[in-house]
This record gives C-alpha cells, sequence and structure tokens, in this order.
C-alpha cells in the first residue's frame, strides 16, 4: 500500500529519531499514523533530555521488555541489538538480565507477610523469634554481597532461612562478578519494579533509597521510570498487524 505524504514524513522522522522500523511500526502507520507520531513524541523524551547515557537506556528497555511479568521478545531482540551498537558487552547485557530475573522473589516478599498475619489472626503465632547463629550469618552475607539491609527480608530469613540462603547466593552474582555500576543495577530493579506490569511499590522505594546513596540524580531514576512507562505501546505493536490480517481477511470474505 502506498503511504501518503504524511505517512511517509512520519515514517522518516520515527527512523530519524528511534533507528528501528518494522512491521509493527509500518501495520501502526496506516492504521492511525497521528498516533504513531503521538507515541514517538511520548517515548522520546528520555532521548532529548539525556540524563542517562545511550547504553544505560537499552538497559532499562531491555529490563522492562525481558520482565517476567511482560515477556516482550520483539523488544528483548531490538534493545539487546541496539545496546550493542552503543557499545554494551555481552557480559552486560548478561548482568541486566540476571538482575532482572530476581523479580520472582516478590513471590515471597508479598507472600510471608500475608502468612504471618493469617498465622497470628488464628492465634498460631505470637512474633517474630530471635535469629538464631545461621540466621545472623545470612544476613551478614546478603548485605555484604547485596550493600544494604532492609527490614523486608525479615520475615523470609526468619521462617525460611535456607530459601534466603539459596535466594542470597542466586541474587549475589552479578555483585560479585559484574561489570556494571551498583547504581545501574539499582535503576535496573527500579525499571521492572515501577512497570505497569509488576507495580511493587516496596521494591520500588528501597531501591530508589539504595540508588540515590549509590549518587544517582532524581532526574535519573526519573528517565527510568519514563522509559519503563512506555511499555504499553506494545498493546498495539502487537495487536495492529493481526487487526490489519482480519480486517483484509474478512475483507476479502465478503467480497467472495
Amino acid at each position: 500500500m502506498a503511504l501518503s505524504a504524511r505517512q511517509q514524513e512520519i515514517k522518516d522522522q520515527f527512523i530519524r529519531v528511534r533507528g528501528t522500523w518494522g512491521e509493527s511500526w509500518e501495520s501502526i502507520l496506516l492504521l492511525d499514523s497521528e498516533y504513531l507520531l503521538a507515541y514517538l513524541n511520548f517515548s522520546v523524551v528520555p532521548w532529548r533530555q539525556n540524563h542517562l547515557d545511550d547504553k544505560t537506556k537499552e538497559f532499562i528497555y531491555i529490563t522492562v521488555d525481558s520482565a517476567a511479568t511482560h515477556l516482550y521478545v520483539p523488544g528483548i531482540r531490538q534493545h539487546i541489538k541496539a545496546a550493542l551498537g552503543f557499545g554494551a558487552t555481552q557480559q552486560e547485557i548478561m548482568e541486566v538480565l540476571e538482575c532482572t530475573s530476581t523479580l520472582g522473589i516478590h513471590a515471597m516478599n508479598v507472600g510471608v507477610p500475608v502468612l504471618l498475619q493469617v498465622l497470628a489472626e488464628r492465634g498460631e503465632r505470637t512474633g517474630p523469634a530471635e535469629l538464631d547463629d545461621y540466621q545472623e550469618k545470612l544476613k551478614a552475607d546478603f548485605t555484604t554481597n547485596r550493600g544494604y539491609w532492609n527490614p523486608t527480608w525479615d520475615e523470609m530469613l526468619e521462617v525460611d532461612p535456607r530459601l534466603f540462603d539459596a535466594y542470597t547466593e542466586f541474587s549475589s552474582v552479578p555483585w560479585r562478578t559484574g561489570t556494571l555500576s551498583p547504581k545501574v543495577k539499582e535503576f535496573i530493579y527500579i525499571a521492572f519494579d515501577t512497570a505497569a506490569t509488576h507495580l511493587y511499590v516496596t521494591g520500588l522505594k528501597l531501591h530508589i533509597e539504595n540508588a540515590l546513596s549509590y549518587g544517582a540524580t532524581p532526574q535519573e531514576i526519573l528517565e527510568v521510570m519514563e522509559i519503563a512507562s512506555v511499555i504499553g505501546i506494545h498493546t498495539v505493536t502487537t495487536a495492529a498487524p493481526i487487526l490489519l490480517e482480519e480486517v483484509g481477511a474478512f475483507t476479502k470474505a465478503v467480497v467472495s
């Protein structure tokens, strides 16, 4: 289908500003070119303000796209390719993925307090127990490996120290062997906690505090959130090509 002059203008602007194009963007352009332009202006804000470097921006896109709550494969591929183009190494991108994979522990962060609340309501729990030597060592190890301690971990450490031990080992790998700065790691945690597919406020507050303690600015943290805020477009990038296909099939069937 030939593009109108306006559609071609928007396509050229999109490619110039974002440096990418594909079937999904073409479908949106054909269906509603002004909507595509509005999205472009929305998504490009962090690229005009540039509080984060380009490589780190791509790390944030990789984070929100690869998070277990989203798993948007086209975006993962697009932004890994872009990160490599901005000089990212294989090790750095793997480290982004490793940090992002810790999202799953929020099942415990959310679930354990609820379990203990119910037990208390049933009269089967009277309060937190004293930590034994093993638990105290785990707390010290976590603090050393991860660089902080927060009361969000207290109850998990108390009720299931073996799981906490295993999680400490799992989550500490990129902190012991990785190359990303602590500040960038905290940006990764902020990104998946603030994303619309997760919205884990407890972790978000904790990791904002950690990022600030590592020297992050409020403007950098806002830019992480701005990047995370655009994942709603994946509703349209996924569905628009399907819409065009089905409208074409329906029209063909009616004509026949």
